[in-house]
C-alpha cells in the first residue's frame, strides 16, 4: 500500500469519516473537535464530565453529526466503553488528547493522583489506540493525534508524571508511525506549549510561573495540530515560536541544566 501522505484518494481531509476525539469538553480538545466538524467530518467525542453534551450541541451547529459519550478514561472499563460506541467501519481520525496533571513535589503530593494521571495520560492512549489502529491498517487509511508538549522535552519538576507522560506519548507517537509507514495511517504528535485552557486550574498550578505567564489560545493550537495531522507530519510544535525554541533548547541541553530552569516555571510559590 503506499503511504497515506501521499494517497490524496484516501485523504481524510476530502473523504471525512468519522473523528474520535477524547477530552474534548474543553480546551484543545474541544477546539480540536471543533475543527474535524469544520472540515466535515462526523464526530464521536469523549470526556469525564457533563459539559461533553454541551461540546456536542455545539459541534452539531456546526452541521456535524455529533455522538457524545461521557466515560472515565483512566479506567479499562471506560475505554472499553468508548471503544464499543464507535462506528465500526468509518473511523478515519483518532485524537488522543485526553490527560491531566499534577502538580507539587512528589513526596508531598498523593500517589494516587499521579498513577491516575498515568492510567489516563499512558495506559488509555495505548489502550484505545490499540484498539482503533488495526481497523484503520485493514481499511488502509487513517490519521492519527496524540497530544504530547514540549514539557515531553525535558525533565519536569513539580510536575513529574505529567512531564514523563508527555514523553511517552510522543515517543510512543514516533514509534508507531515508523512501524505503520506504508500501510495508509500516519501518526502526528502534537506539542503545544502552555495553552490558555482550564488544565492549570485542574491541575492545581495557579500559582507558578509557567500559569501566569503568557498562553496560546487553544484554536490556534488546534488550528495547527489539525494541519500537521492532515499533512501526515510526524510531529507539531504548535502555537508560538517561544515555544519552539524551549522545546529546542530542552531537546539539546543536558538534563542536569533544563530540570532547574523548568523548576523555576513551575514551582509553586505557595
Amino acid at each position: 500500500m503506499a503511504d497515506s501522505s501521499t494517497t490524496a484518494g484516501d485523504d481524510p481531509a476530502t473523504h471525512p469519516g468519522t473523528a474520535v476525539v477524547t477530552g474534548a469538553s474543553s480546551g484543545i480538545g474541544r477546539a480540536l473537535a471543533r475543527k474535524f466538524a469544520q472540515h466535515g467530518h462526523d464526530l464521536v467525542i469523549a470526556a469525564d464530565e457533563p459539559e461533553i453534551e454541551d461540546a456536542a450541541r455545539e459541534l452539531e451547529g456546526l452541521g456535524a453529526s455529533v455522538r457524545a459519550v461521557q466515560v472515565d478514561l483512566a479506567t479499562a472499563d471506560g475505554v472499553e466503553a468508548l471503544y464499543a460506541a464507535l462506528p465500526s467501519d468509518s473511523v478515519t481520525a483518532l485524537a488522543l488528547n485526553a490527560g491531566i496533571g499534577v502538580s507539587g513535589r512528589f513526596d508531598r503530593t498523593d500517589v494516587a493522583d499521579h498513577l491516575r494521571l498515568v492510567d489516563l495520560n499512558v495506559r488509555s492512549a495505548v489502550h484505545l489506540a490499540g484498539l482503533v489502529v488495526p481497523g484503520m491498517v485493514a481499511r488502509g487509511r487513517g490519521r492519527i493525534l496524540i497530544t504530547s508538549s514540549i514539557a515531553a522535552t525535558g525533565p519536569g519538576p513539580y510536575h513529574s508524571t505529567y512531564a514523563a507522560s508527555k514523553a511517552f506519548g510522543h515517543i510512543f507517537a514516533e514509534g508507531i508511525r515508523h512501524e505503520l509507514k506504508g500501510t495508509g495511517v500516519t501518526v502526528t504528535s502534537l506539542m503545544p506549549g502552555p495553552t490558555d485552557t482550564a488544565f492549570f486550574e485542574r491541575a492545581d498550578m495557579l500559582d507558578t510561573r509557567i500559569a501566569q505567564g503568557p498562553k496560546d489560545d487553544a484554536d490556534d493550537v488546534a488550528a495547527d495540530a489539525f494541519d500537521a495531522l492532515m499533512a501526515g507530519k510526524d510531529r507539531v510544535v504548535a502555537g508560538a515560536r517561544r515555544n519552539w525554541v524551549q522545546a529546542e533548547l530542552s531537546s539539546h541541553l543536558p538534563d542536569v541544566v533544563t530540570a532547574p530552569l523548568m523548576a523555576t516555571l513551575t514551582k509553586p510559590r505557595g
